[in-house]
């Protein structure tokens, strides 16, 4: 039997670009493990798009997985199928401009073909307390970046 886990995912920047960092929580059966990392010079996007890649990295065998993000740009793109369309266009959008970040969409894209995956959107800096530590994560890793004030 497949395994199932929950993923949430954040991002955020100080600056957008400006430092950026980025949280997930993985939760196998009660089991939850947190990671967070950090960009000095990125963009919001970029790190909630990192953020699930970051998470997805860590699974060791295909796995049902639900991907849980207050990015509407990140879940959107799976959603509404963007994705597949930048994809079938060569990475360019309808106007025929590149898509940003393609280099992560690509990475994410490979990554999610290996398992079963659910994005879920939720409400950002509301009542889910995954999404809230996540958020922390990503706030605290971008503080690391800049060291001690």
């Amino acid at each position: 039997m497949m395994k199932e886990i929950d993923l949430y995912t954040d991002g955020a920047c100080s600056g957008n670009p400006g430092a950026g960092g980025y949280g997930a929580i993985l939760i196998y059966r009660g089991v939850e493990r947190e990671i967070s990392g950090g960009e000095s010079s990125t963009t919001n996007n970029r790190m909630e798009i990192y953020a699930v890649i970051a998470g997805l990295r860590c699974l060791k065998e295909r796995c049902k997985v639900n991907i849980y993000s207050d990015s509407a740009y990140t879940v959107n793109a799976f959603n509404q199928r963007w994705i597949h369309a930048w994809l079938k266009c060569g990475w360019k959008k309808a106007d025929g401009k590149p898509v940003l970040n393609a280099d992560l969409w690509q990475e994410l894209y490979a990554l999610v073909q290996q398992h079963e995956v659910r994005f879920i959107k939720v409400k950002g800096h509301a009542d889910n307390a995954y999404n809230n530590r996540c958020d922390a994560l990503a706030r605290a890793a971008i503080k690391n970046l800049k060291g001690p004030a």
